[in-house]
Parts: structure tokens; sequence; C-alpha cells
């Protein structure tokens, strides 16, 4: 697998391209139809090794590397970077051949909107938004609330102090959604409980998604007001959070990936309870089996409960070992597949 670091960003656009298609060891528009399957994906704020969503969607294209023979390129953002940057991105990977290329993550969608018409031919892949659609486009979504709500009740179940905490990277309509679930199902569970809530930062300053000293500190600040069950939807800095509540001996919950079992958080699994899950990991790979296949995905590609598309992580003994509350977020799962609870989308 190419893995490209992106550093800084060529002013001019004609120098960049070529420059940096060189970097990646890509090829030029003239020689990019050649029979290889090769399958990109251009990381989001934080680059892989956040231990959350990057890294699933990392999960994904090695998945498909092992059980599909394609060769797989990663492109990093530059820190502070704008939509130009992404399109120079996405415009070298597919002009390199890759096909499909995908970004993960929102902020993608405008530069998919503006490469995916000239490449007519290309997939592109564009996780956690449906406002950029086309007929080469696959909008990968999730129902990040209903994962949330299960989060809710087993914090709602397992506080002792009456008082939990919700921590959002960035304060977007897709991090409201965490919240909202959450939220809900805090308050489903148990009406008297107090959910503290925290953003990083606001758009258009992104960083809440990449700095672990942020989420640590907003964490740090929960704690002393009396959360013992701490929540964080912010990439990279949820680490931070995590870090926070196990030096504290709260509980933490993860997001995205399974945060228990990430390596680079193994010094406090013990202190983290479970995780809502999405499977960017299967999303990658089966939008990449499709193109393989001839047949490639487009359009909106949902993945709820129903489908297992989120979900919440049960690889710590000590949540599994707790009957009251996985039966509590059993019945919350079923309620919700079967249409009784409907999750709200916003606060």
């Amino acid at each position: 697998m190419r893995r490209i670091t992106r550093i800084a960003t060529v002013g001019v656009a004609s120098a960049a391209l070529a420059l940096s298609a060189t970097a990646c060891g890509g090829k030029s528009s003239s020689d990019a139809g050649d029979n290889q399957d090769k399958a990109a994906i251009a990381y989001d704020i934080g680059g892989r090794g956040d231990q959350s969503f990057n890294d699933a969607a990392y999960a994904g294209l090695e998945k498909a590397e092992k059980d599909l023979g394609v060769t797989g390129k990663e492109a990093e953002p530059s820190e502070g970077e704008g939509d130009p940057d992404k399109v120079q991105r996405l415009t070298e990977l597919a002009r390199a051949g890759n096909n499909p290329v995908i970004g993960v993550g929102f902020a993608y969608a405008p530069a998919i909107a503006e490469v995916a018409p000239k490449f007519p031919k290309t997939t592109f892949g564009l996780i956690d938004d449906t406002s950029k659609t086309g007929k080469n486009i696959a909008n990968l979504v999730f129902n990040e609330e209903q994962g949330s709500y299960l989060a809710g009740v087993a914090a709602a179940k397992v506080t002792k102090s009456n008082t939990v905490g919700f921590i959002g990277g960035v304060e977007t309509p897709l991090i409201k959604k965490f919240e909202a679930g959450f939220v809900q199902g805090v308050k489903d569970t148990k009406k008297n409980v107090n959910v503290k809530v925290q953003y990083l930062t606001q758009p258009p300053d992104f960083g809440g998604f990449a700095k672990p000293d942020l989420g640590k500190a907003a964490a740090e600040g929960q704690i002393d007001a009396g959360a013992d069950v701490i929540y964080a939807a912010a990439g990279l800095a949820g680490s931070g959070s995590i870090e926070a509540a196990a030096k504290a001996k709260k509980w933490a919950i993860g997001v995205d990936s399974d945060q228990y079992n990430q390596k680079g958080l193994a010094a406090y699994k013990e202190y983290i309870l479970t995780s809502v899950t999405k499977d960017v990991s299967d999303s990658v790979y089966n939008l990449i089996k499709s193109v393989k296949d001839g047949k490639p995905q487009s359009g909106e590609v949902r993945y709820g409960l129903d489908k297992d598309g989120v979900g919440l992580a049960t690889s710590n003994p000590a949540f599994t070992k707790m009957a009251d509350v996985t039966a509590a977020v059993n019945k919350a799962k079923a309620d919700i597949i079967a249409g009784k609870i409907t999750v709200k989308t916003a606060p």
C-alpha cells in the first residue's frame, strides 16, 4: 500500500498537479486507464493513526487489498487546508488511475462535487455526506444517532453521580446527530441524569477533530463537574478524553472504531466501557468491491442498526458482565429497529 503524506500546498495549480502526481507515484491522465485494480482513500482531519474514524477507513482499504487483490493508496490531509487542497488531492488520485477514490469525511463534499464530473468513469465515495450527489458519487452515510442512543442508555445505567458528559469535536450537523442520540438515550432511560455538552471548536476551525489536548481538557472539566461517564465524538481529539477518563478512573465511551481494541489506547482500555461503532470499514470495502465487480455503488448507501452499520461494541468483558445494562441496550436496539423508538437527529 502506498501512503502519501501531504505537507504543503503548491500555489500554481498546474505545477502542483504535475509535482504531486510524481510524489504519488501516480500516472498521467494519458495512461491512467491500465488494467491494474487500484483504490484510494483521502483521509479526514487527523489522518491515519487517529484510533477512530480514519483508521476504520484504512481497515476497509487494507481488507480490500488482501481479499480483492487491489492496490491501495492513502493520502493525508495537511493542517489548515482548504477545498482547493482537497480538489488537488482527489484529482491526483483519479488521474493516477485509482477507482474508486474515497473522501473520508463530509469536508470532502465540495471537492468531490467539483472533481467527480471531470472523471465520469471513476467512482467517488463520499463518507458522511449526502449534500453533493452525482452519477459516479456514492454517498456512504450512517445512522450515528441510533448508535449514540444505545450509548446514552448504557451511560444512564452505569452512572453513579447522575452526571454524564458529551464532547463533540466540532459543532457541525453531523456531530450534533451524535449528541442528539446520546442525550435522548440518557433521558429516555433515566430522566434525572444531567448531560453536560461541550464542543471543542466551531467551524471553520476543524481542529477539534485533531487535538487530543483539547479533548483531554474538556473531559477533565466535565469530570471535575461531576461526570463519571464521558462520550466523545471527536476523532483524534477523543483519545485525549479517554485518557482523562481513565486517569480519573471514570468510564469512557469510544466512537467510530471499537476503541477498546485500538493499540494506541491499550493503556486506557480498562476504562473504555464500550464504543459507538460505525461500519466505515465495510462501507469502504463494499464500495471497492462494487467497482471491481463492475457494478459500482452510487447514490445514498445507508448503514443503520438494522444492518449492523452502527452499533455498540461488546469487547470489554466488564461491559458484557453488566446484565441489566446489556439487556437495556438490547431492548433499545430492538425497539429502534422495530420503529417503536424514533431517534432524533438534532438536539
